[in-house]
């Protein structure tokens, strides 16, 4: 059982470092503005969580709901330092790849508040502020904010 916790963790290390290549990418082809190839790769990176989170959960029933410090603990010198250790860069690497999501979430979400900023302006610009028509007696009168009933000659 000890072997295959070992490789579930080693996985799931070669598993994270990958998962933190494809976030900078992301990352880079977000500060590209290249958003159709984001989606394709937002699929990418969902997928390998996915199977991470498989991974996890195949160690956890492995061990019954015992975490792996107390089962590292109950484990001979040599097994246990290489667990401890296993355990220490697995969390580094999670808290990497978590710190570089975050940061592609807030360029995401500042590029979309730019964006609508953008389109705010452009509206005003486009739109004028009061709209008025003609009247039947070639008069200009403003557009009524609510529908009315057009009347007159064909």
């Amino acid at each position: 059982m000890y072997d295959v916790i070992i490789a579930s963790l080693q996985r799931q290390e070669k598993g994270l470092e990958l998962l933190l290549e494809l976030l900078v990418q992301e990352y880079r082809t977000i500060c590209e503005r290249k958003m159709t190839l984001v989606s394709h790769q937002e699929f990418s990176i969902q997928e390998l969580i996915r199977q991470l989170v498989e991974e996890k959960e195949f160690v956890i029933r492995l061990l019954k709901g015992v975490s792996i410090a107390k089962y590292a603990e109950e484990q001979p010198l040599a097994g246990k330092e290489t667990l401890l250790t296993l355990l220490k860069r697995l969390d580094s690497a999670e808290q990497q790849t978590s710190r570089q999501a975050a940061r592609n979430s807030q360029l995401v979400l500042a590029l979309l508040d730019q964006n609508d900023k953008s389109m705010q302006t452009l509206f005003k610009e486009a739109v004028p502020a009061v709209s008025l028509v003609y009247g039947r007696h070639g008069a200009m009168h403003p557009i009524p904010s609510q529908g009315a009933l057009i009347s007159g000659r064909l």
